[in-house]
């Protein structure tokens, strides 16, 4: 089932990345300008998300209003927050996923789906191919370490100790599974939980280390798959050539 949104903003440039959005993944969705508008919407139909633009006057009463929600009609909250709102303040008031303006398009689709995953599986579910690798972040506190349970050319989720300090521009780095090959890049986190679980959108990631990232993603893909015995010739010369460097 796709989300139907519900979008409170004003704010042109993020009306335009998030309808472009909507149209890429053929969601359903509603823009409404002002605080009252939203809240009596949200208390007469029913919407899978809702959007809401941080700087709107009375912002926090229409999350307060879509708290209150019972569990079944309560949508997922998107903060749309600018450089002024702090990030961990969007979480502490509810929010689900954080994106910040000026909106960037493969981040927004990136929360999206998402956002339309945790809603056809509500209840956590072990990834089909689960990883084993730690990450580590530079964060105010200090090098934040955590395990890394999915892994994507968009971004990582991962599981910390204790609850993560979400914030932009996250220096990171990985060793990817089953290799002696370390990734390294900046993110933002887009969301986060109190029980220490988060999402991290990677943002920037040296050529390099892309190109590993790419390649182990491919030849998991193979193996999963069983395809390298389909291949002939070169090519199946060329993949095991490679593969060392993953084992």
């Amino acid at each position: 089932m796709k989300m139907n949104a519900l979008v409170m903003s004003r704010n042109a440039g993020s009306l335009k990345v998030l309808v472009g959005a909507f149209a890429e993944l053929g969601m359903e969705y509603r823009v409404l300008l002002s605080a009252s508008e939203a809240i009596e919407t949200l208390n007469t139909s029913q919407h899978s998300a809702l959007l809401v633009d941080f700087e709107v006057p009375r912002v926090l009463e229409v999350v307060k209003t879509a708290r209150a929600l019972s569990a079944g009609g309560r949508p997922l909250l998107f903060a749309l927050i600018g450089k002024r709102q702090a990030t961990i303040a969007a979480f502490q008031v509810g929010a689900n996923f954080v994106l910040h303006k000026p909106l960037d398009l493969p981040q927004v689709l990136h929360c999206f789906r998402l956002a339309n995953e945790l809603l056809e599986h509500p209840r956590p579910e072990p990834p089909a191919h689960e990883i084993e690798t730690l990450a580590y972040f530079e964060l105010p506190q200090g090098t934040v370490s955590a395990l890394v349970y999915a892994l994507t050319g968009d971004g990582l989720s991962v599981r910390a100790g204790e609850p993560l300090i979400p914030q932009r521009g996250v220096a990171f780095r990985l060793l990817l599974p089953g290799t002696t090959q370390v990734v390294r890049g900046t993110g933002d986190f887009v969301w986060s939980d109190k029980y220490g679980r988060g999402g991290l959108f990677i943002r920037h990631m040296p050529t390099g280390c892309r190109r590993d990232l790419t390649f182990w993603m491919n030849w998991q893909r193979v193996k999963r798959l069983g395809l390298i015995r389909n291949f002939s010739g070169s090519r199946r010369n060329r993949l095991q050539a490679l593969a060392p460097r993953l084992h």
